[in-house]
């Protein structure tokens, strides 16, 4: 044994500086356009439209129609916060005005691929709901038409601009850190607020509808670097009452390099978010009780430094995949978080939950079909 044993310091690395050092200054918050303000139609008006409609009020875009099959819902965003759009029940009325530019589908993955269809074939740009598509290859027949067509597919993969995540991306991208060795997300959260709900009736609910946004991440994080195989189970704990395991984790390898994600979505008490991303460089680290309110710290080799945060996920993140967008479509550029990318994070989480559900590892990209 070394000496360390005797010195109290066995498994612990030397002693790094307690300095403080300025945060690196990064943009991270949501992108705006200079000038261009399309109009633009809402399809789809259930729970998730409010937050949708919330953050284009607050950006001051130009809402003109609101689209439901029960107008009803349709009605009642339009007051709540849009009160000159236009109402449809069916979206094909909609694609007939010429004046809107841009569609946001905001549908379930069943229905929305022949909306996206119709909608890149009348010429408008579409921002999709996630996930994308539940067929890989389907996915590549719309990015083909958008790009036949010559017009914008992006996926609301909202979560790429909740302020950690964004700040974190930025840094690995400015190579703050250097070469990224691993990632590792952990969260303990109650996500029982689904009991009763159709959420329930989703037997992956912890590592599809409600993990596709950490696939998301761990592909943005690790862009340009392809996975070799995904391992994934899911459990449900002794005590809880609800359908769906509430229990997950995966792995994912790259060469030289793992991301790790670990899930319990039966946690009322203590709850925490963290995500923890080391490189050859330095570690970034982001913590707190929920994914609205987290704490960034940059570990470098002459100190530390805390990152002063503004916005929140359901702010910022909505914002964020809208004006992306308009800026992609305005510099004549693809959207950071187009179709064909999204791909990508879509076949991780394909073969997590073909992982799971065999018990064998899966090579991403080999699955085509998002099991349910």
């Amino acid at each position: 044994m070394s000496d360390a044993t005797d010195t109290g310091r066995y498994g612990l690395s030397a002693r790094g500086p307690d300095g403080l050092i300025v945060a690196p200054v990064l943009t991270y918050q949501p992108p705006w356009p200079q000038a261009y303000q399309p109009k633009i139609a809402l399809i789809g008006c259930g729970g998730i439209s409010e937050y949708h409609l919330r953050a284009y009020r607050a950006m001051g875009l130009a809402i003109v129609a609101l689209c439901d099959r029960d107008i009803a819902r349709a009605e009642r965003r339009r007051r709540e916060f849009f009160t000159e759009a236009e109402i449809f029940a069916d979206y094909r009325d909609v694609l007939q005005r010429e004046d809107i530019a841009l569609v946001d589908v905001a549908l379930h993955p069943e229905e929305r691929v022949a909306v996206m269809e119709a909608a890149l074939l009348a010429g408008k740009h579409v921002l999709s709901q996630k996930p994308f598509v539940l067929d890989l290859a389907v996915g590549r027949r719309l990015v083909a038409l958008a790009e036949a067509q010559g017009v914008k597919l992006a996926v609301n993969q909202n979560g790429r601009w909740a302020p950690h995540f964004s700040y974190l991306a930025a840094a690995i991208q400015a190579g703050v850190i250097g070469e990224v060795a691993s990632v590792d997300f952990t969260l303990q959260w109650d996500h029982t607020w689904t009991a009763g709900t159709p959420f329930e009736d989703i037997h992956h609910l912890v590592l599809l509808d409600f993990g596709i946004h950490w696939f998301d991440i761990a592909a943005r994080f690790m862009a340009g670097r392809k996975p070799t195989r995904v391992w994934a189970s899911v459990q449900r704990t002794e005590f809880q009452q609800m359908k769906p395991p509430m229990l997950g984790h995966v792995a994912i390898d790259y060469p030289g390099a793992q991301v790790r994600m670990n899930f319990n979505g039966h946690v009322r008490d203590g709850q925490e978010d963290r995500t923890v991303v080391c490189g050859r460089r330095g570690t970034l680290r982001s913590f707190g009780p929920s994914l609205s309110e987290q704490t960034v710290v940059v570990h470098a080799a002459g100190g530390q430094a805390t990152v002063p945060l503004a916005g929140s996920w359901f702010s910022s993140g909505f914002q964020g995949a809208m004006g992306e967008l308009l800026c992609a479509i305005e510099e004549h550029r693809e959207p950071t978080h187009n179709a064909r990318d999204n791909l990508d994070s879509l076949a991780l989480s394909f073969a997590a939950l073909a992982s799971a559900d065999s018990g064998e590892p899966q090579v991403p990209g080999r699955v085509m079909r998002m099991a349910k």
